[in-house]
């Protein structure tokens, strides 16, 4: 059995791999070039017209604004791991091409390892890693979620920054829970829908088929959490907060076609935008 055989366990991560090993788009690409930092997640807060300039911005501005509001989202994320110091080890896991990671690592000035099904990803991370002069403090790994490979109770705090989506919940936060100290943070930043629809929605199905994912329920993510020792102190409804990026990216040259989707799911109540902190007790 090869390596790749011990980390895609099934044709169905064999398949989101490959996905991601060959996905170069641009709303992904285009957008970190602005600094460096590559996210693989939404953004939230209101749009600067001072920053896009006139009616008719360029496009230099719109992608830079689409940028600022994503990295607004994974600060707001980091500002709720808790109390970290340098000595303390994060976990980011499905790290896409290492953002986030790196964001922590430069905030808190600890240890941070990501992990990816995607070999492109590692590859592309760790190269990002040993440019900025942090591939000591940073590091990527090519393994599944569902088993980071790192010790028991080694983590101080771990997130998923839209990547729960991949995988089922109750194997993904016992694999959270073994790994996290005693009194660990978590947090998930995700879109989920609204279990009061009594179903997913056309619109959340689109938005499963445009990326080969399985959306969960909202209330699928506390009932995984109270089975393996999570406990939620924060629940944050990021939905109206999100919007906006998701309308200045529908009119802009990264728009991908999926964004009517999210902008109807979300606006029809059936999809929620959620940020959920917990602890592990």
């Amino acid at each position: 059995m090869t390596m790749t055989d011990t980390v895609l366990r099934t044709p169905y991560q064999r398949s989101i791999a490959r996905y991601w090993d060959e996905e170069r788009d641009p709303v992904n690409i285009r957008l970190g070039e602005v600094d460096g930092l590559f996210h693989h997640h939404y953004g939230i807060g209101a749009v600067d017209p001072t920053l896009l300039g006139d009616s008719a911005p360029s496009e230099e501005r719109v992608i830079a604004e689409l940028h600022r509001l994503e990295s607004a989202q994974s600060t707001f994320l980091l500002d709720n791991l808790g109390d970290i110091g340098p000595a303390d080890r994060l976990l980011d896991a499905g790290s896409g091409r290492g953002g986030t990671s790196f964001m922590a690592n430069q905030r808190f000035g600890c240890q941070v390892d990501g992990v990816s099904i995607s070999q492109q990803q590692v590859d592309f991370a760790n190269a990002q890693a040993a440019e900025r002069g942090v591939g000591d403090q940073v590091r990527f790994h090519f393994r599944n979620m569902l088993d980071n490979g790192l010790p028991d109770g080694s983590v101080r705090a771990a997130w998923n920054n839209e990547s729960t989506m991949y995988v089922d919940l109750f194997e993904l936060f016992a694999e959270h829970s073994r790994s996290l100290a005693f009194g660990g943070r978590y947090v998930t930043v995700t879109g989920c829908w609204n279990d009061l629809t009594g179903g997913r929605s056309k619109a959340v199905i689109q938005i499963d088929e445009r990326y080969t994912c399985n959306v969960h329920s909202r209330g699928e993510y506390f009932r995984a959490m109270a089975a393996n020792s999570l406990a939620p102190i924060e629940v944050i409804d990021l939905t109206a907060l999100t919007i906006p990026y998701w309308e200045l990216r529908a009119r802009s040259s990264v728009a991908t076609g999926v964004e009517e989707s999210f902008l109807t799911a979300y606006k029809e109540g059936s999809f929620h935008y959620l940020m959920i902190v917990a602890d592990r007790i």
